[in-house]
């Protein structure tokens, strides 16, 4: 089981009452509700190997360099040296060293890589897996590694914390009409604005996935534009030669890295904290309370 960490804390953010704070009245939802998250999803799905991915940089320079405009709107501090700060809620943000403060006392595998988002090392796990993975995220890019054939799933939030709609094959050509392998290049045509992504101007997601269904993949609408027999509307062709220089950049962008260095890191399930006295200190010093004692109670049956 892999953790869009980032996705997920933002989601317990603002799924849970700021009035959730530590003794000395620091916000903590963030930090609860992750902890019940990971709590519920243990408890519901058993996964025998778990890793917290992190955001190591949300925003990567090789992703920049190709397309200026991703992710821009969300930069709060550019900086010439290392990752942009991104801009988040200022109640938010003291609350992640907590976070990664207790998930690694309690011993559960944390993994960001300098250059990388947390996406990108998903990607690469997911490669190098041998046997089912489940992907927990809000973020329906990954929607792209979706694989039934090899046992990839997607768990989505919808609601909170506490819903989750399972992502196969079958959820993905019945909404968008794609399966795993096509989602990305649905994704890059249609084009994402809070990704900063402007996709082919007047090409939506349903026509992008009729096209995508007419020539198979992004490699065959391409290769349509240049045939004066394929089945392309005036505009369409017109659209389409106009974005050739983002289609010639875009899918490296919008699709996850799959050949990340990553750590050798153990990942199995923890079942008992890794530093009990660590987790004593924080579970004091940011009144933790239930939601570290459940989840403890969880790794330990």
């Amino acid at each position: 089981m892999l953790l869009d960490t980032a996705s997920l804390y933002f989601r317990a953010y603002f799924g849970v009452p700021d009035s959730v704070k530590a003794p000395d009245g620091t916000p903590v939802n963030a930090v609860r509700g992750l902890l019940d998250f990971i709590d519920r999803l243990v408890k519901d799905h058993r996964p025998d190997r778990l890793v917290a991915c992190m955001d190591a940089d949300w925003r990567p320079h090789w992703r920049v360099e190709l397309i200026p405009s991703y992710k821009a709107h969300r930069v709060a501090e550019e900086r010439p040296a290392g990752p942009d700060e991104e801009e988040v809620p200022d109640t938010l943000s003291p609350q992640v060293p907590v976070i990664e403060a207790v998930l690694d006392a309690l011993g559960i595998a944390r993994v960001g890589v300098a250059g990388y988002e947390a996406d990108d090392v998903i990607g690469t796990y997911t490669a190098r897996a041998t046997g089912p993975v489940d992907i927990v995220t809000g973020d329906r890019d990954l929607y792209q590694l979706v694989d039934d054939a090899r046992g990839v799933r997607v768990l989505y939030p919808v609601k909170g914390v506490g819903t989750l709609n399972l992502v196969d094959e079958a959820a993905l050509r019945e909404k968008y009409g794609v399966d795993g392998g096509g989602y990305a290049d649905l994704a890059l045509l249609r084009g994402d604005p809070s990704d900063g992504l402007p996709g082919v101007p007047g090409i939506g997601e349903k026509t992008a996935a009729k096209l995508l269904a007419e020539f198979g993949d992004l490699a065959g609408i391409q290769a349509a534009v240049g045939d004066p027999k394929a089945k392309l509307t005036p505009s369409q062709r017109k659209r389409l030669t106009e974005a050739a220089p983002y289609l010639a950049v875009a899918p490296k962008v919008v699709r996850v890295a799959d050949d990340v260095p990553l750590p050798d890191t153990g990942t199995a399930l923890p079942h008992g904290p890794r530093d009990a006295g660590a987790l004593d200190a924080l579970a004091v010093r940011w009144g933790l309370g239930g939601s570290l004692q459940r989840l403890l109670t969880t790794l330990t049956t």
